[in-house]
């Protein structure tokens, strides 16, 4: 698509401020303008937002920016309405010299996403340079016996300018024995050539005035004149002859100097001094030549004076001349021809299009990070350039056009693992040897709430000892998070659960910062021994992630408190506990059982007795552990009637706690001898082994007479159970849904209704292998068969008394009470 943006003829571009011509094509996503040199600052190029489809919106946007190749920023973009102006002057001759074809290429870069536009602007050329002569004077010597058609090479003059403005011709002032002629060169360069058109006559005029004109092609047309003064001279009648007259040679550019180039020939048929031959440089040879070739003036040979660059000229034009040494010097004439031949002496070169932007590490692949081109100043194989990333990296090159790339995601991002790239790109040609360079590009991957806060362990124990002061430090949770900045963010909660029926906020508080939890008010072991708390940590992510873990609160019990005396129990009793016991009682006789509870558990619990004081402390003894109370010896007639024992109970906490009980014991006479200890009796009946086989026979044959009797009995005791409340059973709970110890409590009654014996489990005592027994009064023979011991009741003590006691002493138990009734008998 090529648009005219204005167009005027030749001889007003020397008023380029005013009018320009714009050219501008599209094809294959680039856009082409058209312009000529030197125009002024300001002069608008082309629209490049509309031409590239960009609203004036996105200028700002997506930050548009150009940047040129050549260096200078010769262009720059008007953001108020997207034209490409000129920014500076340009001067094509300066830019590209005598190329015929003068492109500025410009990279255009819009973000978000990035983009790349490639832009060439060529830079048309105006008239705007004259021809000019190396020297304004021309001096020439010419042999009058020189023969029509001769030629003489003049020096050309030199035209900046291209193209139809370039130099076209010579014109040469009248004269009868000259005309001019025009010889192009290699590379359409123009020199003139004098001919010698009629016999020269020294004797008439020896020295011919002549104007040479050098006209370029522009409109206006623009000229520049040298003064040509040809001197006749007398008679050299041959001319130096080269064996060729064009010399083709290759040499390689990395060639060293003083390197051979060629040996050019030129012979001359006169002898003497005007057969001696001259070789030089042609009178045009430019400078630039001069500093990169040299010639044997006797040889002709060519060599090597500086250095090769085949990226800056891969070919040379010599023009070589041979003198003679005769008066009237004699000159003939040879191009050499020298062809570069490229090295790849040019190592590729990575240029960053666009600064990498940060990715996000959930980017999808393709996900464009930076534009950059590659470029190689050698030429053909030399300058054939691939890119290559490095092995496993998760990213890729993807081509565009013209050696350009951008680097696009290529696989699975983990801000975690690696958190920035430095991708390194190297860049190979083809040559061979192979030359390469490398390029870093940083590349910073940002962060996505991709990981949840972790606990440093799913679960935490932690032993809290009771009564501690409210408000004290219970544990401190951590959790961590592989994210970064706001996603690593963590607060901590309690989530809502119940404790005995109760919010667990309302026991514990959490720090949200540090994960720092704290009681709300003490505990009690007797009450609630251990309990959850589920804490979570959730970071500040969008959305936010947590987890959870769970911590274990086991309550330490603490030696708080006191031993509490259930049997025989002042407080429900009296101020003392009256027993009863016979003076014909012998050593080891049973007198009563202390028996005492501990709300604490583990060693706070275990209970010991102590008898600390009596009337006569010879006389009774306490069992450590069970707290019996026994006889040490025979009661005597001496001893007196009324004893008072002090007994100490104690638990094994720390510091200790203890409680004390009393009990009376009163001596009497007539009372039936006790019945000892089945302990002491046990080995009675196996002694007497020998008269079962004879009870047996009795009993066998009285069966059938005891029978009738046995079963009124029977019919007779069943009646009397059933008018004296025979057997009860009662449970009592508290409101803590039987979190506290249940205790078991087992009470026999006689049938007047006193109490026989007392013996109380609990449920924690149990697990401890304890139990607490309280004995009144042995009343059966086969008693010492059971798990506890019977001592004569009082005839003070009922059910309701002990019910009040246990109440008073464990108020945080659950009690199951038995009892049942047993005969006289």
């Amino acid at each position: 698509m090529t648009k005219t943006i204005g167009y005027r003829d030749w001889r007003w571009l020397a008023l380029w401020w005013h009018h320009f011509f714009l050219l501008w094509t599209t094809i294959n996503g680039q856009t082409r303008y058209s312009i000529p040199e030197e125009l002024k600052q300001g002069s608008v190029v082309g629209n490049l937002a509309k031409d590239l489809g960009l609203g004036l919106s996105e200028i700002f946007d997506r930050k548009l920016r150009v940047s040129s190749e050549a260096g200078k920023q010769y262009f720059s973009v008007d953001a108020g309405k997207g034209e490409l102006v000129v920014n500076d002057r340009i001067d094509r001759e300066t830019l590209c010299g005598q190329s015929a074809s003068c492109v500025l290429p410009l990279q255009v870069v819009i973000e978000d996403p990035l983009q790349l536009f490639r832009v060439e602007v060529e830079i048309q050329d105006i008239n705007d340079n004259e021809p000019r002569f190396p020297s304004n004077d021309i001096t020439l010597e010419v042999a009058e016996s020189m023969g029509l058609g001769v030629r003489f090479p003049l020096e050309g003059a030199i035209d900046p300018d291209v193209g139809s403005n370039a130099l076209k011709s010579y014109t040469l002032s009248k004269d009868d024995c000259f005309n001019i002629r025009i010889k192009e060169l290699a590379g359409g360069r123009k020199v003139p050539e004098l001919i010698l058109a009629k016999n020269l006559d020294r004797e008439k005029k020896a020295v011919h005035k002549l104007l040479l004109t050098a006209l370029d092609g522009g409109n206006p047309v623009r000229s520049g004149t040298a003064q040509l003064s040809i001197k006749v001279l007398d008679n050299n009648d041959n001319v130096p002859t080269f064996e060729k007259t064009l010399y083709k040679v290759s040499i390689s550019e990395n060639a060293a100097e003083g390197a051979l180039i060629v040996q050019t020939k030129a012979t001359d048929m006169d002898d003497g001094q005007n057969g001696e031959i001259e070789y030089s440089f042609g009178a045009h040879t430019l400078d630039t030549v001069l500093s990169v070739f040299s010639i044997d003036h006797t040889s002709g040979t060519i060599f090597l004076k500086g250095k090769l660059d085949f990226e800056t000229t891969p070919n040379y034009e010599l023009d070589i001349s041979a003198k003679d040494k005769g008066s009237l010097r004699m000159e003939g004439h040879c191009t050499v021809h020298v062809e570069v031949l490229d090295v790849n002496d040019n190592a590729p070169e990575i240029i960053l299009t666009s600064h990498p932007k940060p990715v996000r590490e959930d980017s999808t692949n393709g996900t464009v990070v930076a534009l950059l081109s590659a470029r190689d100043l050698d030429s053909g194989v030399n300058g054939k350039v691939t890119l290559q990333l490095p092995k496993k990296c998760p990213f890729a090159l993807k081509p565009s056009f013209s050696h350009n790339y951008a680097l696009v995601t290529n696989g699975v991002l983990d801000r975690e693992n690696v958190s920035e790239y430095n991708i390194e790109i190297t860049a190979f040609d083809s040559g061979s040897p192979p030359l390469s360079s490398k390029k870093m590009i940083p590349v910073s991957i940002t962060d996505v709430n991709d990981n949840p806060p972790i606990f440093t362990q799913p679960s935490y124990n932690v032993y809290l000892k009771e009564n501690g002061v409210p408000g004290s430090i219970l544990y401190s949770v951590s959790a961590s998070d592989l994210d970064f900045g706001e996603n690593a963010k963590i607060s901590y909660s309690i989530l809502d659960s119940k404790v005995q029926e109760v919010s667990v906020s309302s026991y514990v508080y959490i720090n949200s910062d540090n994960g720092s939890i704290y009681s709300m008010h003490s505990f009690d072991y007797e009450k609630l021994k251990v309990f959850q708390i589920q804490v979570q940590a959730k970071d500040q992510g969008s959305p936010s992630l947590s987890s959870n873990a769970t911590v274990h609160v086991f309550i330490l019990d603490q030696n708080d408190n006191a031993p509490a005396v259930i049997y025989p129990s002042s407080a429900a009793l009296g101020s003392l506990s009256h027993q009863r016991m016979s003076r014909s009682a012998k050593a080891g006789h049973l007198v009563t059982k202390v028996t005492a509870v501990d709300a604490d558990s583990g060693h706070n619990a275990w209970i010991s007795y102590k008898l600390a004081e009596a009337t006569d402390a010879s006389l009774f003894t306490v069992n450590l552990y069970t707290g019996e109370v026994r006889t040490k010896r025979a009661v005597s007639e001496q001893d007196d009637s009324s004893q008072r024992l002090l007994i100490e109970i104690k638990d094994d906490g720390e510091p200790v706690q203890s409680a004390t009980v009393t009990v009376s014991i009163l001596l009497e006479d007539g009372l039936h001898e006790p019945i000892l200890d089945l302990r002491q009796k046990v080995t009675e009946p196996i002694k007497k082994t020998g008269r079962i086989t004879l009870y047996l026979i009795l009993s066998l044959a009285s069966v059938s007479v005891l029978s009738l009797v046995t079963f009124l009995i029977l019919a007779v005791k069943c009646m009397r159970t059933s008018r004296s409340s025979g057997s009860c059973c009662m449970t009592r709970s508290d409101c803590d849904n039987n979190k506290n110890p249940n205790r078991n409590l087992q009470i026999q009654l006689n049938t007047d209704g006193p109490i026989k014996y007392v013996e109380v489990l609990g449920g924690d005592m149990l697990s401890q292998s304890q139990s607490f027994r309280s004995c009144m009064s042995p009343m059966s023979p086969m008693s010492e068969y059971s798990d506890f011991t019977l001592i004569k009741p009082s005839s003070t003590t009922d059910f309701n008394e002990v019910i009040s006691v246990l109440d008073a002493s464990l108020p945080d138990s659950t009690w199951t009470f038995e009892s049942q009734q047993v005969s006289n008998k």
